[in-house]
């Protein structure tokens, strides 16, 4: 089967307004997918690009867990529901590793320039998650001693490359955080299994490959 779509195509039921049910999107990954998620803490509302967190120089405004914690992620459909009907704005937070995949993620524009060069040579791509700043490629979970190999192989690997591995965390789509609204640019086909994603290998070597035959500047942002 397909697993993907096309770009910043819409996951699940809709609000009246026309905009996605966070409930219903934290459902599906949790019983459905078997991702275990949790609430993000959310943006302060007196300042969208500030975090609602004690932290006032936050670099994941409103987009990771503060109470309750990453641990505290979970499949269990009663808590999910629980949480998102209690705080239905809340941004739906990924624990990655374990049973949940991982992540890669670059600056926007130069993921944009990558994926366009993956494109033309036919590499299948798992979905792929959009903030106006970054773009994280979901990748099957690994290991940090895989990593390390991984990147010690290397003879360049771009600073701006964040990996969100084993104990990490990834906003999903559709949350709104202090950066603005997370989409799918590579969206996973309503009503499917579990995504398919690809291996980290394929997609550092991959990434690595298209910045530098592509002379992309990625800073880190």
């Amino acid at each position: 089967m397909r697993e993907i779509l096309g770009k910043r195509r819409r996951l699940l039921s809709q609000r009246s307004d026309g905009r996605p049910e966070l409930i219903s999107a934290a459902l599906t990954f949790a019983t459905e997918w078997q991702w275990p998620v949790l609430p993000g803490v959310a943006a302060d509302p007196q300042g969208r690009a500030r975090c609602g967190c004690p932290d006032p120089e936050c670099t994941v405004p409103g987009a990771h867990p503060f109470d309750p914690g990453l641990l505290a992620a979970t499949t269990d459909e009663r808590m999910v529901r629980w949480w998102w009907t209690n705080r239905p704005a809340a941004p739906i937070v990924l624990a990655t590793g374990g049973n949940a995949p991982c992540a890669v993620s670059l600056p926007a524009l130069a993921a944009a320039r990558a994926l366009a060069v993956l494109d033309r040579k036919g590499m299948r791509l798992g979905p792929v998650v959009a903030t106006p700043t970054r773009w994280a490629l979901l990748v099957k979970p690994y290991s940090m001693e895989q990593l390390g190999e991984l990147l010690y192989a290397k003879d360049y690997v771009p600073g701006s490359l964040r990996f969100h591995g084993e104990g990490g965390y990834l906003a999903l789509p559709p949350s709104e955080t202090g950066d603005g609204e997370i989409q799918w640019e590579r969206a996973p086909l309503p009503g499917s299994a579990s995504p398919w994603v690809p291996d980290v290998e394929a997609v550092v070597d991959a990434v690595v490959e298209a910045l530098t035959r592509t002379g992309v500047s990625a800073p880190e942002l």
